[in-house]
This record gives C-alpha cells, structure tokens and sequence, in this order.
C-alpha cells in the first residue's frame, strides 16, 4: 500500500470531497423530493475523483479520452432512448458492466502485478495482501456480472420471470460457493494461473446459479443485492489499483445496497437467505395452489361505472404496480387523478415497497408523470387509511394486495405486510385478464369479493376511458 502514501495531498483532499459529495448523493437520494439534488451531487463527487485520477496518472490520456467519449457517447444515448418502464433491465444490466469491469481489473493485475505495484521482488509473487483483494474483486465481480445477466434476461422478458428450479440446487450452490472460498485461501499460498483463473470461472457460475431460481416477485431484492455486490467488487479493485475514491465509492454502494437490500426482505417479511434460496412461485408456489380461479363468481365494470364511482367519492387511494408500468399509463393515470381533484375528490397514491421491479420504480413512474410528491404515501403511511376511503383504484397490482398474505399460511407469501384495499367501500381492480395471476404464482381474492369491480383490458386504455368519461 505504498502507493496509497505516496498520493499527493491535493488528491486525497480532492478525493474526500468526492467521498463527501457521494454521502449526500446517497442522503438526497433517500427520497423523491431531494434526489435530483442528490442526484447532482453525486455526478459532481464523481467528476471530481475521475479529474483527479487522470491527473495522478497522465500517461494514456489519449486512449483514456477515446474510452470515455465512446462512453459517454454510449450513455447519452442510452438514457434518451430508454423508457422509464425499462428502468429495472437498465440497472442490471450497469451491474453487469460493473462487475466484468472489477474482473478484466483483476486479471490485468494477475497478468501484470508490476505496472500495479502488486509485485513482492524478492519472491517474484504477488503480494498475498493483494492476493486476497484480487481473489475477493473477481469473485464479486464475476458474480455480479452472470447474476445481473440473468437478472436482465428476466426482467426483459428474454427468460421466463418463474423461478427455474435446477435439481439438487442447494448442494451445487453450496459445493460451489465452498469451492470458490477454499480456492481463495490456497491462492494466498500459490498465485498460479490455474487457481485466478478458476476462481473466476466458478464465480461466474454460481452467479449464474444463484439468480436463475428466483422469481420475479423477489426482483426488487435482486437488484439492490446485486447493487451492493457491484459496490464491493469496486472496493476491492479500488485497493488493488490504490485508488481511495473507488474504496470509498464502493464500500458507500455496497453498504447502502445491503441495507436497501434488508429493508426490502423486511417488506415481503422474508429474510435474505430464503430470497437467494429460491423465491416466490417456487417450491412453496406448488404447495399453495396458484392455479387463478376462474369458476368463482366475480363482478365486471366499465370504465363509465368507474368513472362515476370515483366522481362521486370523498377519498380515492391509487395503489399503482407493474401493470401500470408495462402499459406506461403513469401519465393518463395522473390525468385521472388532475380531474378527480378538480371535482373535490380527495387523490392519493400508495406505495408498496416491493412494487414494480426495483425498489423505487412506482416512485419514479409517478415522479416522471410529475405527480406530487405530497400525494404519494408509503404502505404504513396510508394503510390505516384504506377503511375510510371511498374508492381503491388498484392498476396493475396484484401480490402487493392479495389477502392471502395475511390469512393463508400454505400461500408463498403469506407474512408479507401488503395494502389492505380490501377493506376500501368499492375496488376497483384494473387487470388484463381473469386468467392470470402475480408474480407469486397466487390468485387473489380481492377480484372476487362483494365491493370489488374488475376493469379488464390494457391499463392505459382503461384509464384513458376513464378519462374521457369524466370529461363528459
């Protein structure tokens, strides 16, 4: 690490400002009324410590620059063209490069220990403190890149959403993640090619295995977890390449994205090792029957009977889900809700943590529909609510509102703390079609009960009707 004393003191202040401007990132990130700000902050931190490592390391500049354009070029148009709905696939598919990044770094320094002043002289080895910061870097990286692929495959619609359960799973898994631990502790004592390059080819397997299993009720925790897997694989490489502002950066990410990770167990009231065991719709899935129940008799409405429902009302909580973000009706939605408002309707939306595909996604739909931020509620916020509400406009919501979760314990996600719509004096429930269910795998009851009016159709087209319903 004597590189790290050598560093100017010019660049470690640069770098703890940085550091500093990554903290409150993370702090106006916390929520949607601060998290443009924050948002700011952390491009500011971020241009600040890429400045000053240029700087620190003037030689290459000009392929440096070259990369950077085609990145940026990459990025720009990237985040023009992609939809909001596209969200979640967009940030796995950033761990992925995170974590093929933090592996090509560990195999430039396997390959060449010298130019990263890893190179211990006087035996012609790699140091063995910088043995373990590699063996760690590549594992997480390479984790983090097969996971995130898989994670996006899913997410994207190239691979089924319903877990793939491989058989034997949890001994492969185990048998695996030992192997990849017992070969990082004999890399300490023998730093052949066979033993880097092994771990790296295992890593990129148990990614593989770890994600292919869950379902697409448990993505949101996904993508936080493979977020802090990311962070840490960056932290690692960050001592490796002695660089202080991606130790900073990376242990900051890989902090928040664990916690991020917790409160999201804690909001499907499940913990994180049954997440990466498997996920919803899987063995407990077939226990629980999730087959819908079509023969059950329900109510169909329209969109005028909703139109005047809602028009008529004192109070309507929306509870947006996935459905809303696949039809892109965020924007109508709002229409709606304008509307509602002008005729003294009371409009409120709540939100279920794990709603959409990566935590915050409903926030950001609404956000960019530019809905008030003083309108959106989180679950324990607004649930007491719901019994003193007149209307509960669910679009696209299923798991997050499904009974089952308080009263059914063969159901996969029963103990999941969920938006009690139910006990609203009308719902009005907009779906696709009877015949499908969550991602769970779980009919809810909620379509068949006495003060539930299904609305079936493209979510967007359903609000739009709605629209122009009221407006007569």
């Amino acid at each position: 690490m004597h590189e790290l004393a050598a560093t100017p003191a010019w660049a470690s202040l640069a770098y703890l400002v940085s550091g500093v401007l990554f903290i409150l990132a993370l702090r106006g990130l916390s929520s949607p009324a601060s998290s443009r700000k924050g948002n700011r902050f952390g491009m500011l931190g971020m241009l600040i410590a890429v400045a000053t490592t240029l700087v620190l390391h003037g030689t290459g500049l000009i392929e440096i620059s070259i990369a950077i354009a085609i990145g940026a070029v990459i990025g720009i148009v990237t985040a023009r063209k992609i939809a909001m709905t596209d969200m979640p696939q967009l940030v796995a598919a950033f761990h992925s490069l995170v974590g093929l990044a933090a592996v090509l770094v560990a195999a430039a320094a396997f390959l060449n220990p010298e130019a990263f002043g890893i190179l211990d002289f006087a035996t012609g080895h790699i140091q063995q403190v910088s043995r373990i910061e590699m063996g760690l870097g590549v594992a997480i990286g390479a984790i983090t890149f097969s996971g995130s692929v898989i994670a996006f495959l899913k997410l994207n619609g190239n691979m089924s959403g319903s877990p793939i359960m491989l058989p034997a799973r949890h001994v492969i898994n185990l048998g695996t993640l030992a192997a990849i631990i017992g070969l990082i502790g004999y890399f300490l004592t023998d730093d052949a090619h066979w033993v880097f390059f092994t771990i790296t080819a295992l890593s990129f397997l148990i990614g593989f295995l770890l994600i292919i299993p869950i379902g697409g009720a448990d993505m949101p925790v996904v993508v936080s977890m493979l977020n802090s897997y990311s962070g840490w694989a960056a932290a690692a490489m960050g001592f490796t390449l002695h660089n202080t502002a991606m130790i900073i950066t990376g242990a900051l990410v890989g902090s928040s994205g664990a916690i991020l990770s917790y409160i999201m167990c804690k909001a499907m009231n499940r913990s994180f090792i049954s997440v990466i065991a498997g996920g919803f719709g899987g063995d407990a899935g077939a226990a629980a029957g999730g087959a819908p129940k079509e023969q059950r008799p329900w109510k169909r409405g329209s969109a005028e009977d909703a139109a005047f429902l809602m028009g008529q009302a004192e109070q309507v909580i929306i509870v947006p889900g996935y459905g809303m973000a696949v039809s892109q009706a965020q924007h109508v939605l709002r229409e709606m809700g304008d509307l509602l408002k002008a005729e003294g309707v009371k409009v409120k939306y709540a939100i279920h943590p794990v709603a959409g595909r990566m935590p915050g996604h409903m926030n950001v739909l609404l956000a960019e529909a530019n809905v008030s931020y003083d309108e959106v509620f989180e679950l324990e916020d607004i649930n007491s609510e719901f019994s003193q509400t007149d209307v509960a406009f669910v679009i696209g919501a299923n798991d997050v509102t499904n009974p089952a979760a308080k009263t059914d314990k063969t159901s996969p996600i029963y103990g999941m703390p969920i938006l009690d719509v139910e006990k609203a004096k009308t719902v009005l429930f907009v779906k696709r079609s009877m015949g499908g269910v969550g991602y769970a795998g779980v009919d809810n009851d909620v379509f068949y009960m006495d003060n539930t009016m299904m609305l079936l159709g493209d979510a967007k087209k359903m609000v739009e009707e709605i629209v122009k319903a009221m407006a007569h």
